[in-house]
């Protein structure tokens, strides 16, 4: 079994390494989805990290509808991930109509191949207008793997999507349950399904270590605490490895 863990900062890379992480998926912003890393966040990980690390490739919030432009700097960030010693890529794009956007995946995937990079599909197929026709057009794509919850809300809640979506698969192309993911599911989600990955953030926090603390301004959003950092707990983690190890 392999456990992929989603990080969007560096204080975050030993935990989730230390709990069990078998590749990481570096982002910014997890808490829009994942977006592209930065090339120094990149740099570094790859320097510290002793697992693959594959970059999200993803440019802004919302939709998975991109435009040309949007190619071009994927792809630019692509050749950035490979610059900087990462091992793969996350990614995804659909048309106006829901389906694989198969042209400008194509220059992705081909950008990531060429540059000696795995590529994951990521969750954009949970919101595609039909799943048996997009996992067969991401296994022509010559992706790795398909993160997925089963076009549901979490992967528990998925499960029967994402059992058929691995009979469907046939061995082809790995499907790896994410959305949700925790100790006390995952076993359910494995046995009945049975996917060889997981995804998951164990996501807690800490406080801030500054001795000076002031609620006058705040950077963004007011319902969001600057003074409360979003961190990987590995005992979240661990708790998931020891879970999947009692099933041999």
């Amino acid at each position: 079994m392999q456990i992929e863990v989603c990080i969007d900062h560096l204080e975050s890379l030993p935990l989730a390494i230390e709990g069990g992480a078998s590749r990481i998926e570096l982002c910014s912003s997890l808490d829009l989805g994942g977006l592209t890393p930065s090339y120094g966040l990149m740099c570094r990980a790859a320097k510290l990290s002793r697992v693959p690390v594959y970059a999200m490739i993803r440019p802004r919030q919302g939709d998975f509808l991109y435009n040309e432009y949007d190619v071009e700097l994927m792809c630019l960030d692509i050749e950035a991930a490979a610059t900087a010693g990462l091992q793969g890529i996350v990614t995804g794009m659909l048309t106006v109509e829901g389906h694989l956007d198969m042209p400008a995946m194509s220059k992705l995937v081909d950008t990531a191949k060429a540059n000696g990079l795995g590529v994951t599909f990521h969750r954009a197929i949970d919101q595609c207008a039909d799943i048996e026709q997009a996992l067969e057009q991401i296994i022509r794509l010559g992706c790795e793997r398909v993160l997925t919850s089963g076009q549901a809300c979490s992967a528990q809640e998925g499960i029967s999507t994402l059992r058929a979506l691995v009979e469907q698969a046939d061995g082809r192309i790995s499907i790896m349950a994410g959305a949700g993911v925790n100790a006390q599911n995952v076993n359910d989600i494995v046995t009945q399904t049975h996917v060889n990955e997981v995804h998951l953030s164990g996501k807690t926090t800490r406080n801030s270590q500054m001795t000076f603390v002031s609620n006058a301004a705040q950077m963004g959003n007011t319902e969001v605490d600057d003074f409360i950092v979003p961190i990987t707990n590995p005992k979240a983690i661990q708790a998931v490895a020891d879970a999947l190890n009692k099933l041999g």
